[in-house]
């Protein structure tokens, strides 16, 4: 039950944010430094995501080959200007290609 109420929480405070983010008045939402943090926090948030994913396991670092592999073959492929698509094939193959090698 307590879960709950955290998710509950949790989702009162996005709301919240959104809600703020509209009311907030334009001059603000145009100052360089507003506009270049929220050009930067999406990337910096996605990267933490990816990085927690591929070197965590179970709450504990990690190193698995495998993830390892799909990542860097996914920046490959970004780094390759290949589309959203063929980035996710690309690191899902890699991935499981070196988990069938390694067994």
């Amino acid at each position: 039950m307590t879960l709950w109420w955290a998710v509950v929480a949790v989702c009162a405070g996005c709301y919240a944010l959104k809600l703020a983010g509209l009311a907030a008045p334009r001059r603000l939402l145009d100052h360089p430094r507003v506009r270049r943090f929220a050009e930067l926090v999406p990337v910096a948030l996605l990267a933490a995501l990816i990085a927690v994913q591929v070197f965590t396991e179970q709450g504990r670092p990690a190193f698995d080959p495998a993830r390892t592999a799909g990542l860097l073959a996914a920046v490959v492929a970004l780094l390759l200007r290949a589309p959203f698509l063929v980035v996710l094939i690309a690191a899902a193959a890699v991935t499981a290609l070196v988990r069938g090698v390694l067994g």
